[in-house]
């Protein structure tokens, strides 16, 4: 079985070779420049959320009127009122209510059948295609390949956690990152050490100049605790309440999501922001843990949302959800589902045309027994980098024409 955590794909990548050069960063650094040099309101911003093992996009949005869909899937299937209807004969997970809630305001787009030609079922592969955007999956990350058409800044794009993801990994330069943790910058006669080693000398090769330019930049700004780490989370005011709090329970995406708000409504200068979610890869008794992940995945960024509707960034901010590969069609013995092909991706924000994208793979009409590609990945790619990056897609995904007209 072909299981994997998210550091194994990150060490396996490359990923892992690539982050010492990538510079880490403290709340501190990203809060004393959001004071210093504040993101422009109105600013476009992109939050990537990656479920790491492969999603079963048929019981995220679920064809639950189609007879075919309950006789494949005995154990697993759920019946409509289980779910939260959508239209044409969909619904989502009944987990997913907070994202619900949004699709109702008209701020969700789904995207069928998402996928690329001729899939790999390798965890390993598929991601690094899906990261890349090229399906030899190259070195470099789509979003590491935008930051080297932007101007130096270790604060442009950040991964949250202790491994730069591949996505935001360049060629001579790639994105940050934030360990969840904390990082304590080096002080005294270290931290003197240190930045001795972070001056660059004409006689330094490249490996040895992007050594420097990453410890410069690490004590590039200042270690000293602002007034916006002593500040809380921007509120949900507008979630329901249960048992006197907001509605929803911790789990570490809603960790890092806070994370991002906190920063983002600070004026962080952050464009690109990557948080993930791991234990997709549902083998065996899916219906239970699936529900529960996707509910992590729905109450994370719906409280999200929220806490940028209290802020004034809520129309700045674009948020990207998919994984590696959707799940086979039928079910096999262990209740469970085997890597597949294509499933739905989700963007939402307030910039965002909600509905329905992409045709929906039909049952009758499997391709080897699995779901068919109506939608290649880089059309949405593509229309991000121009709507919210605002750069040409060519210059990241090359001659690619295809677009996803997603964007208001």
């Amino acid at each position: 079985m072909d299981t994997i955590t998210r550091r194994q794909f990150l060490k396996a990548t490359g990923a892992g070779a690539l982050g010492v050069a990538a510079t880490s960063l403290t709340i501190e650094d990203i809060a004393n420049a959001a004071i210093t040099r504040p993101l422009p309101l109105g600013t476009p911003i992109l939050v990537v959320v990656t479920l790491y093992g492969g999603n079963d996009g048929l019981n995220t949005v679920v064809p639950a009127s189609d007879a075919l869909y309950r006789s494949l899937r005995p154990g697993i299937s759920y019946s409509e009122s289980e779910l939260l209807p959508l239209s044409e004969g969909l619904f989502l997970n009944g987990s997913m209510t907070g994202m619900h809630n949004l699709w109702n305001r008209n701020q969700v787009a789904i995207i069928r059948g998402v996928g690329y030609p001729n899939s790999d079922r390798s965890h390993f592969s598929s991601m690094a295609i899906w990261q890349s955007a090229s399906l030899t999956a190259a070195k470099t990350g789509w979003l590491g390949r935008w930051v080297e058409t932007q101007p130096e800044d270790p604060l442009l794009a950040i991964g949250l956690g202790s491994v730069l993801p591949p996505l935001l990994a360049g060629e001579k330069r790639s994105g940050s990152v934030l360990p969840l943790g904390g990082l304590k910058v080096p002080t005294g006669s270290l931290a003197s050490d240190c930045l001795k080693l972070a001056v660059e000398s004409r006689s330094d090769n490249v490996l040895q100049s992007m050594a420097a330019r990453s410890m410069r930049n690490l004590f590039s700004v200042s270690d000293d605790i602002t007034p916006i780490l002593k500040a809380p989370a921007p509120i949900a005011s507008d979630l329901p309440t249960v048992m006197g709090g907001n509605a929803g329970g911790d789990s570490n995406l809603t960790q890092q999501l806070d994370i991002v708000a906190k920063l983002v409504s600070a004026g962080a200068p952050t464009r690109v922001w990557s948080v993930s979610l791991g234990g997709f890869d549902t083998h065996a008794n899916e219906k239970g843990a699936q529900s529960i992940l996707l509910q992590a995945v729905s109450q994370g960024i719906s409280k999200f949302m929220s806490q940028m509707r209290a802020t004034n960034r809520s129309k700045d901010v674009v948020v990207l959800v998919y994984s590696e590969f959707g799940r086979r069609v039928k079910a096999n013995a262990s209740e469970g589902t085997d890597h597949g092909t294509s499933g739905p991706v989700f963007v939402l924000g307030e910039r965002i045309k909600g509905g329905f994208y992409g045709d929906q793979p039909a049952l009758n009409n499997l391709k080897n027994d699995d779901l068919a590609v109506t939608t290649d990945f880089r059309d949405i790619y593509a229309s991000i980098t121009e709507k919210v990056l605002g750069t040409s897609a060519e210059r990241i995904l090359g001659n690619w024409k295809g677009r996803t007209p997603i964007f208001k």
